[in-house]
């Protein structure tokens, strides 16, 4: 079965609104999302970036309820810098709970090599990531306090705006070119990135913060869960030009299985073809070329095509893969090794 390293999902906040502090619908196969770990077997999914995010109270209940038309929501407001630390220090416990706990279930990942360590025991080789850093103070203290748990990836923002910058929103069609970019404290952010070896993730920040991070980082640019902006004109999407950018670094796309960031009407309807997720990696390969594509699911966030449906279906998204043409060599790239070469080159 061919490995897959994925770049985002939401597994860490759906245990949370559980009050599952010890992971236990994770390990017994309940967790009534996209992932656990009897299907992570079932479906090849041995690693990936666990996010750690925070959500507004506005959609505290997710985007469940929205039906499958498009999603037009307008920034939401900014959480509370208190709440956010508590929170995030709450989803990282989780994270590091299940590791101590069950070592043979994940191990989180500090370098590149401990994913391939990780994965030769059998374990989920699990990268801690945070998407929007409401939860950093002006000092920067708790990026060194969430660096020793393991942090190795953050996005400066989510979709709305914080002390470090602005988000895009979800909008279809939409533009990524809304608003400024990176505050002050958010290019002390990145520097600060760059001296610690934390990954910089541009999914979510908009067209000016992107510029400001390919500006100022000295490491490849990525995305870790982002489509094409050409093919599905969201907001949340790369335009050709932030693409190339990224081609221009060495940098990498995460390709993002949301129906939405997908399909060409942005319609959250999972009844899909995999071939429009084909498109969206030939597009990106086409820029990027065949080391500068990955995946980046965003499981447990996101309505995902019914083709796959949660993580035991990835040998179909695999298939398609190959069905499309694609040798064992690109599938194994865009599967796995692409994610472990640039995180060698960013995390070290």
């Amino acid at each position: 079965m061919q490995k897959i390293f994925d770049g985002h999902n939401d597994l860490l906040l759906r245990l949370w609104r559980n009050d599952d502090m010890e992971a236990g619908r994770f390990l017994n196969g309940c967790t009534g999302g996209h992932i656990d770990l009897p299907r992570t077997r079932k479906g090849g999914l041995a690693g990936g970036f666990f996010a750690i995010y925070v959500p507004n109270e506005e959609i505290s209940g997710g985007f469940d309820d929205a039906g499958i038309g498009r999603l037009d929501i307008p920034y939401l407001p900014p959480v509370d810098g208190l709440t956010a630390r508590r929170t995030a220090q709450e989803m990282a416990g989780i994270l590091l709970r299940l590791e101590r706990n069950h070592p043979e279930a994940l191990q989180i990942c500090r370098r590149a090599a401990d994913i391939q360590t990780a994965s030769d025991s059998g374990a989920i080789a699990a990268i801690m990531h945070i998407e929007g850093a409401e939860c950093i103070g002006p000092d920067l203290l708790e990026l060194e306090l969430f660096y020793a748990a393991g942090l190795r990836s953050i996005g400066p923002v989510w979709s709305r705006p914080n002390a470090f910058g602005y988000g895009v929103p979800f909008r279809h069609p939409g533009d990524p070119n809304n608003g400024p970019g990176l505050t002050g404290l958010g290019r002390d952010l990145v520097e600060a990135c760059n001296r610690m070896n934390i990954l910089v993730d541009l999914s979510h920040l908009n067209e000016a913060g992107f510029w400001d991070v390919a500006r100022i980082s000295d490491k490849p640019l990525v995305a870790t869960h982002s489509n094409v902006h050409a093919l599905s004109p969201s907001a949340r999407n790369l335009t050709d030009r932030q693409l190339a950018a990224i081609a221009e670094t060495g940098g990498l796309v995460g390709l993002n299985y949301a129906v939405n960031f997908l399909r060409e009407d942005g319609l959250r309807d999972p009844d899909m073809p995999l071939e429009l997720m084909l498109r969206h990696l030939d597009h990106l390969i086409g820029i990027l070329g065949e080391g500068g594509v990955a995946l980046g699911s965003d499981f447990d966030g996101a309505t995902i095509p019914a083709a796959i449906t949660d993580c035991a279906g990835l040998p179909n998204l695999v298939q398609a893969m190959r069905d499309h043409g694609w040798g064992d060599e690109l599938t194994e790239r865009v599967c796995w090794r692409n994610w472990t070469d640039v995180l060698e080159r960013t995390v070290g």
